[in-house]
């Protein structure tokens, strides 16, 4: 088994402009890597209807149980204005012991440090397996991405015991944080149906608007919760608000909000859209309007309850940064809460202060810490 080195090996992958769900021709080189140690590899491309097809890779090395699998993704977001980087963003350079380019911490740099960990494992013959689950729809909609590679594994009856998905979760060090859950996440595409007259003779009209305002006003007070041990309270926050109407003596015959709600384990998205659903309901009846209310649901809250693997890792982690790292369910939603259906998972990769933003970078220093604990977590797994 040839020994990979992590900066060579994310430079490498940094130069595939895979800008979501574009796959630049990403999949084929990790299987190539892949299969030069060993591994087994499927390609898997999804696609759906008005959706770009977007390619996946499940690897695998071993037949037998226990199952170690490590998630990530190779696409990135876009680089916007490229003058303002100070290098060509797929064009990786180290500057100041920082690797710089667009997927640097999240997560190219990563999914290289974990490839590279493999190749260093050091038990030739050891009890189970090592898998990749590898997606190119994580920055996106996330609908041909993992999503679909767990359903497809499911299908084929493949097991995974344990998942390490390697996104950035440290805010300034590395081996601050790992992550053990995550909030669920759905949003609200409301509009409150009324009718269209002039302003001069309200009376023969019915404003939307004044009763859109008095729905966002009681959504935005909702106090859901005040969190839990291992949760933050859910939060509903209003993101737009828009009424199309050309004129300025004309009520308007509809008006439309989106809002979000990020939601802990005290809550479902069917028990909230209930909850919401009512307030709609009492809201128009009282004002003779009507409402129409579509809602997209990116995940549940879940959280993986700690167990001895979880607890290694920490450890491993700790023995290495010489940081004990806080179990969080903090910050957005991941691809964990797919693979949380097959598996129990953690999150913890790189430090993410630079992640999506220009001259995104990471330290060299932490690429080579991080393959360590990467590989350190193996042995320790598959002692």
């Amino acid at each position: 088994m040839s020994i990979l080195n992590e900066l060579k090996l994310a430079k490498e992958l940094i130069r595939f402009p895979s800008i979501t769900p574009l796959d630049a021709g990403t999949m084929n080189f990790l299987a190539r890597k892949l299969m030069s140690l060993g591994f087994k590899c499927k390609i898997l491309e999804f696609k759906s209807k008005n959706s770009k097809p977007v390619k996946n890779l499940y690897a695998r090395l071993g037949k037998s149980r226990p199952n170690f699998c490590y998630a990530g993704h190779t696409d990135v977001v876009p680089p916007g204005n490229l003058n303002n980087w100070t290098v060509n963003p797929f064009k990786p350079a180290v500057k100041g012991n920082h690797l710089i380019g667009r997927g640097a911490n999240d997560m190219k740099a990563s999914v290289a440090c974990f490839i590279a960990a493999v190749s260093k494992f050091k038990i030739k013959k050891f009890k189970g397996s090592i898998s990749l689950l590898i997606t190119g729809d994580e920055e996106g909609i996330a609908i041909n991405g993992t999503k679909r590679v767990v359903e497809y594994l499911k299908r084929k009856k493949e097991k995974i015991d344990f998942c390490l998905v390697g996104e950035p979760t440290n805010q300034n060090k590395l081996g601050e944080m790992m992550k053990i859950g995550r909030r669920g996440s759905i949003t609200g595409y409301l509009t409150i149906c009324g009718i269209q007259g002039h302003v001069a003779y309200p009376h023969d009209a019915n404003n939307p608007a004044p009763v859109m305002i008095k729905i966002l006003n009681q959504i935005e007070n909702i106090k859901f919760d005040k969190g839990t041990k291992n949760f933050q309270p859910s939060n509903l926050e209003i993101v737009k608000m828009n009424i199309e109407n050309t004129a300025d003596n004309v009520i308007p015959a509809e008006a439309s909000a989106t809002f979000n709600i990020r939601f802990n384990n005290k809550h479902s998205s069917s028990s909230l859209k209930k909850k919401l659903n009512n307030i709609f309901i009492k809201a128009c009846k009282k004002s003779k309007c009507s409402y129409k209310i579509s809602y997209m649901v990116s995940g549940e809250a879940f959280i993986t309850v700690p167990n001895k693997t979880t607890k290694m890792i920490q450890n491993t982690i700790k023995k290495i940064t010489k940081i004990k790292p806080k179990l969080s369910t903090s910050g957005g939603t991941s691809d964990a809460r797919f693979i949380r259906k097959m598996s129990p998972c953690v999150e913890f990769g790189l430090v993410g202060k630079t992640m999506h933003k220009v001259d995104e970078s990471v330290s060299v220093s932490d690429l080579k810490k991080l393959t360590h604990i990467y590989q350190n977590i193996l042995i320790n797994y598959f002692m």
